[in-house]
């Protein structure tokens, strides 16, 4: 990804994590629990690479289960981790998740592939045995009510303790690489879960009138996705128009130069074309200007659309959008045009997990090449590009009053996941999530976005899959595999997710 220096980075998580044990084991066998907690300090470690690890130690018995309840509210986690390390009873794990409610989710990760069963002790087993206890945390979590995951594999130690009977070098094993993705792909969307619960998302204008897919109750945003609404009128943004310089001016044509390729006449469209120097100069104001209003509203993402009358100064304030709100989505704040508040989440999400997150649509297919054609009028996430993105001057905005410069791009080759967002008949919010790869062929130069994805189905079928989930006509374009990933997330929000 091109280098954009992010406005708002996003805001680590807090990890809980707790090793389990049974308290009557540690006077049988003399090391274990050190060995249980050395384990524990272990997976502390390597987590704190994603998050800030608060980290209780051991419960072995009911009572510390309470105690650990009560801890992990103070500390305000988004996400708990239960190590089971050696058996341990239910009634000292459930109390620390009626108390607590953040989700949780249980890490069987034995320490070695196999156990030296020549000289394996009791003892020595019991240090192995973490998955002993698993099936009956899982009834009694089902039974209070209590959504839990389970991650199972190997440890991934790089070195063998001292008091082991067995080798338990296991970091490079298959095993112990797929439980740490899945570990961190829990972390990352804790990262999301926080990162939303603390953002502000900006309503300038209105929807695109008609558009029902868009529209959205800002109260149900807030309640299943934790985001707050900031509703925002045109003349805040005129405001912050007023007092741009003549100095910020020039250093956003100075970052657009660096950023963006400014094209010629397109030989095929006669709307699109080389982009005036007045036109330039309006959109680079405009663009100040937007920073301007993101940073005084403290801004974490904006969804935007403004219909005006003939004539109206708004409605040249709106021709300047695009090039601002590119710059700001590779900055770390998505903008969505036409309202679009439901893509909007779906772009941040991708953004806090460093995934990128382009404003898309389906433009058209093309059955000779088995692909379907994604993007949109803008805005782009510039630092997915494949290659410097194209500024176009277009001499209308089709659908849309006024004209302008837009940007005509395409997403890098490679593994790609689309995100969409949308709501079901109870109003309850859903992921839709497809993943696929960008491939590099010609596009349309018409000035707007646009990217050949190959799904791994035909586009018909993928079409007809797609659409039986009732999606809305944006999404949010991600680079990478990340299906999985996603999935995790919805689950840490309490959204439903469908894989196409």
């Amino acid at each position: 990804m091109q280098n954009f220096s992010q406005i708002k980075p996003a805001k680590k998580p807090r990890i809980g994590l707790y090793t389990i044990g049974l308290k009557a084991y540690w006077s049988q066998f003399s090391g274990l629990r050190e060995r249980m907690m050395g384990y524990s300090d272990f997976i502390k470690e390597k987590m704190s690479l994603w998050g800030e690890v608060c980290h209780y130690g051991l419960v072995d018995d009911e009572v510390e289960g309470r105690k650990a309840g009560e801890w992990f509210n103070a500390q305000n986690v988004d996400i708990i981790f239960c190590h089971s390390g050696t058996y341990c009873t239910s009634s000292s794990v459930l109390p620390v998740h009626q108390i607590c409610t953040a989700p949780v989710v249980i890490l069987n990760l034995q320490p070695t592939a196999a156990m030296n069963y020549a000289q394996t002790t009791t003892g020595e087993w019991l240090a192995h045995c973490g998955a002993c206890p698993v099936p009956e945390l899982a009834n009694a979590f089902c039974r209070a009510g209590i959504r839990y995951k389970v991650v199972n594999g190997l440890l991934g130690m790089d070195k063998t303790p001292g008091i082991s009977l067995t080798d338990e070098d296991t970091h490079a094993r298959p095993e112990a690489v797929r439980a740490w993705k899945e570990i961190a792909e829990w972390c990352r969307a804790a990262t999301v879960k926080r990162s939303l619960a603390h953002s502000r998302f900006g309503f300038l204008g209105n929807n695109y009138s008609g558009m029902l897919d868009m529209y959205s109750d800002f109260t149900m945003l807030q309640a299943q996705a934790g985001i707050h609404v900031e509703i925002l009128e045109m003349c805040d943004l005129d405001r912050y128009l007023k007092t741009v310089t003549k100095a910020e001016i020039e250093a956003k044509l100075s970052q657009v130069s660096d950023f963006f390729e400014i094209s010629g006449d397109s030989p095929s469209d006669p709307i699109a074309k080389k982009p005036t120097p007045q036109q330039m100069e309006w959109s680079c104001t405009v663009a100040a200007a937007q920073e301007k209003m993101v940073r005084g509203y403290d801004l974490d993402a904006l969804a935007y659309y403004y219909h005006g009358s003939d004539g109206n100064a708004y409605e040249e304030l709106q021709s300047g959008f695009i090039v601002g709100h590119s710059l700001l989505t590779a900055a770390g704040i998505p903008c969505s045009g036409e309202g679009d508040l439901k893509t909007a989440i779906a772009m941040k999400i991708c953004d806090i997990l460093g995934t990128g997150g382009s404003f898309s649509e389906i433009v058209a297919a093309d059955y000779d090449k088995g692909t379907i054609i994604m993007g949109h009028d803008g805005p782009f996430h510039i630092r997915i590009a494949d290659a410097k993105p194209i500024l176009r001057g277009m001499g209308i905005y089709h659908g849309k009053r006024g004209s302008g410069v837009s940007v005509e791009a395409k997403v890098r080759p490679g593994d790609v996941t689309t995100l969409g967002v949308t709501q079901d008949l109870s109003g309850k919010m859903k992921m839709i999530i497809s993943e696929g790869e960008a491939v590099r062929h010609n596009i349309l130069m018409i000035g707007n976005t646009q990217t050949h994805i190959r799904f791994q189905s035909h586009p018909d079928i993928y079409m007809d899959r797609w659409f039986e989930q009732a999606p809305t006509h944006h999404c949010a374009m991600s680079v990478g595999h990340n299906a999985s990933l996603f999935k995790k997330t919805a689950d840490l929000l309490g959204i439903n997710a469908a894989v196409v």
